[in-house]
């Protein structure tokens, strides 16, 4: 897409089309969920979002020509520690099992602080490039690579602070925290690194006891917590119910957020729904991660998969649960594929979850309603006062936006196109040897 963007301290964007879920305080009437406005950018924030040709005349403007324009994206459920590591460490089986056999490996070969900053940087890059601004990841954290990663996070969060914000979150099997010595040394990594306190939960003897020492620890804290829950098939796991009853009986008064929860959407609509009942008394936050799950559930030799590997959305949202999509693993043995584009994720999860026909609110799930489970509300929308982070798309209407991959759009952050060049993976190919 050419388009000469205005170069001065104040101009306007005319004739935009806007998702009207994303312009904070709108009220106005929009088709199909879209809305046709001019904007007022001044001194690098949003001064005005007025009716479409309405500008001032006085001020230097460019004609969009009805091209969308959307905020910058958030990407709530990432994890850019283990990114880009397939070429060296590939997932031959394409199952949840070899994964975790194929990031063992190579986190215990080759996950040094250069290693892991590296790769890191490489894929903020990306994420920056398609046009995120706010990104959370998940860190491997067994001992001793809580120490080594949490400290690369640190700065690499300082290094990026006025182009990604960025938070993390340490993940572990539920289980390690009955090794006292390393929790009790964990927690304060995180708590020293401003971090989330996560973990991956399963079925196991006495699970509750185990919630109840996290809750705790985050409490005492004053933590967060991020768990991964249910990444499976299985419709008798139930932990996702086990955790709305922990953080209930807990009084945690913390924020929870919950990603994949898979088996929700094989159980019967009964126990579903009282799963869901409780997970909005508890007041839970969820996170649907759909090319990952897709790519690694139900995925048998010669056999066709069944099952979509996503929760239930439709039905959390309708009861009043904050949902989000995100993009989950990229280019690791967990997922083969992906760049961190939210484009690419919202593409996907549309058609994967049926998230059309309305598509009215469907674009806040990549971007207002995770920036509000991050607690960055200034994220996410276009809002007078806000900042110019905004991003251009040579597309006026829905059909026409999902049916590309929308690669030449135009990125702003403070009112200024940024280099949308994205790191070649050349760049990576010292990693890859030995």
């Amino acid at each position: 897409m050419v388009l000469d963007l205005p170069a001065g301290d104040r101009f306007a964007l005319c004739a935009a089309t806007l998702p009207a879920a994303l312009v904070a305080g709108r009220s106005g009437p929009s088709s199909d969920g879209l809305c046709a406005a001019d904007l007022i950018i001044s001194d690098g924030r949003v001064e005005a979002v007025l009716p479409a040709g309405s500008a001032p005349a006085d001020i230097e403007a460019a004609d969009l020509g009805d091209r969308m324009v959307w905020p910058c994206f958030a990407d709530m459920h990432t994890h850019i520690d283990k990114g880009h590591i397939w070429d060296r460490q590939p997932n031959p089986t394409g199952d949840f099992d070899g994964a975790l056999a194929a990031v063992r490996a190579d986190r215990e070969a080759r996950w040094t602080a250069g290693d892991v900053e590296t790769r890191m940087d490489f894929s903020l890059r990306c994420a920056y490039a398609h046009g995120t601004s706010l990104l959370r990841t998940h860190i491997d954290s067994l001992a001793p690579q809580h120490r080594i990663s949490f400290d690369v996070f640190t700065d690499m969060r300082a290094r990026w602070k006025d182009r990604i914000s960025l938070q993390a979150v340490a993940l572990f099997p539920i289980d390690a925290i009955d090794d006292e010595a390393y929790f009790l040394d964990l927690v304060e990594v995180v708590a020293q690194s401003g971090a989330l306190l996560g973990g991956v939960t399963f079925p196991m003897p006495d699970l509750g006891r185990r919630l109840d020492i996290l809750f705790r620890a985050a409490s005492d804290k004053g933590l967060d917590i991020d768990l991964h829950v249910d990444e499976t098939q299985d419709a008798s796991v139930l932990t996702l119910l086990e955790i709305a009853e922990a953080k209930l009986r807990n009084g945690f008064e913390g924020a929870v957020t919950v990603g994949h929860c898979c088996s929700l959407a094989r159980q019967d609509e009964d126990k579903a729904a009282a799963t869901i009942e409780k997970v909005v008394e508890a007041g839970l936050s969820v996170v649907s991660l759909p090319m990952c799950n897709m790519y690694l559930q139900d995925r048998q030799a010669n056999r066709t998969p069944r099952s979509r590997g996503i929760t239930l959305l439709h039905e959390l949202k309708a009861a009043g649960v904050p949902v989000a999509v995100a993009s989950d693993n990229t280019r690791d043995p967990f997922y083969a594929y992906g760049d961190l584009d939210m484009v690419e994720v919202f593409r996907e999860a549309v058609r994967i979850a049926h998230l059309d026909h309305p598509l009215e609110d469907a674009a806040t799930l990549v971007t207002s309603r995770p920036a509000d489970i991050l607690k960055e509300p200034q994220a996410g929308r276009i809002a007078e006062g806000g900042p110019a982070d905004l991003v251009i798309f040579n597309a006026r209407s829905w059909s026409e936006f999902l049916s590309r991959p929308q690669a030449d759009r135009i990125v702003m952050r403070n009112g200024m196109g940024i280099d949308r060049r994205l790191p070649d993976y050349r760049e990576l190919d010292p990693l890859m040897r030995g």
